[in-house]
């Protein structure tokens, strides 16, 4: 066997923090932007269930706090700028955020930041992880009840009928989703350390 090819390769330079940090953003804002075109449009509300919250709760879970809403701050901004990283809609962009999904969207941020804070202060656990993560998701659906409420002037009991019930068992299923493969995640590392 040739000496070269068998001989282990060279240590590398360590790649400089902000290089990471910036493809950790980048990746985690395109996890969101797949996970947002998973939608299925609801005929009694102008919100769709999507996959984009499994995504921010993972990610809130994955990342610290700093990072988490830096990722989906970024998410938000690529959004607002034109690019298709929304769940699919008439309008696109700025007026995206400013829709009936607009509440959610801009929760996304703060929701992945409580997220990873509460993960973060707690054993690290599946129990803790499923509590987090379901503190993230009660940020999300909060926020945009609140939002479709003032847009379309509902009452605040509309808001929840349309705006949170009919996703309560999806997101039950999110939140349990993501808060296995963070502690699985979570596992694996230290066992490979």
């Amino acid at each position: 066997m040739n000496k070269e090819l068998s001989a282990p390769l060279a240590p590398t330079a360590a790649v400089p923090a902000w290089l990471r940090a910036s493809g950790i953003v980048l990746g985690g804002s395109a996890l969101v932007a797949v996970c947002a075109r998973l939608s299925l449009p609801l005929f009694f509300t102008p919100v769709p269930l999507s996959m984009a919250p499994f995504a921010v709760l993972l990610l809130g879970l994955a990342l610290s706090p700093r990072l988490a809403a830096a990722t989906l701050g970024a998410y938000l901004a690529e959004g607002a700028l034109g690019l298709p990283v929304f769940a699919p809609a008439a309008v696109g962009g700025l007026a995206h955020l400013l829709g009936p999904t607009g509440g959610y969207l801009l929760a996304y941020p703060f929701a992945a930041a409580l997220a990873s804070a509460l993960w973060r202060r707690s054993g690290r656990g599946y129990a803790s992880a499923l509590l987090s993560a379901a503190a993230g998701n009660l940020a999300i659906l909060a926020c945009g009840a609140l939002w479709l409420a003032v847009l379309t002037h509902a009452s605040a009991q509309s808001a929840v009928t349309f705006g949170v019930l009919p996703f309560l068992p999806g997101d039950a299923l999110k939140i349990a989703a993501a808060a296995a493969l963070a502690t699985g995640f979570q596992r694996l590392r230290r066992q490979g350390n």
